[in-house]
């Protein structure tokens, strides 16, 4: 294990950390604004879609808070090739749930969710931005994809 390795490691378990914080504001700022926006005489959180639209991105932060604790738990296993395999599947799975908890949050807020004014856009930006920190999620796929020699190197090519 290098030290390199480790430290890329521990690096994706806080993004993963921070990550679940950005949902979870984004979540808690969606379910506000639904409670409070008011149209066709009542607040808009009162529809069963939009409803449905809050609970698939708790859903979604949930299986990234999930994986953000496995990638807590992982950052220690002294086996190098399980400690990349785990932090490559949290990244495939906070980078999903990210995305999504981002773009439904705008499009739940409309134009204000964009604004400079309003967090939701400065959330959105900054999952966005860590989705590509340490290899984004095509490259973590691929590297679950390639078969590791157990004792020895971790092989970065594909076999042959």
């Amino acid at each position: 294990m290098t030290i390199l390795e480790s430290a890329a490691d521990e690096a994706i378990a806080a993004l993963a950390a921070e990550s679940v914080g950005c949902m979870q504001a984004l979540l808690d700022l969606t379910v506000n604004y639904l409670k409070q926006r008011n149209q066709f005489g009542g607040p808009i959180g009162r529809f069963q879609a939009l409803q449905h639209r809050a609970a698939e991105m708790l859903i979604e932060l949930e299986q990234a808070r999930s994986m953000a604790m496995y990638a807590a738990l992982m950052v220690s296993e002294q086996d190098p090739i399980e400690r990349r395999r785990a932090m490559s599947e949290v990244k495939i799975q906070i980078s999903k749930s990210g995305r999504f908890v981002a773009q439904q949050a705008v499009q739940l807020h409309g134009g204000i969710g964009v604004t400079e004014e309003y967090a939701v856009g400065h959330y959105f930006k900054r999952l966005s931005m860590m989705e590509a920190l340490f290899g984004d999620s095509d490259h973590h796929m691929a590297r679950l994809q390639t078969p590791l020699v157990h004792r020895g190197a971790i092989s970065e090519e594909p076999p042959r």
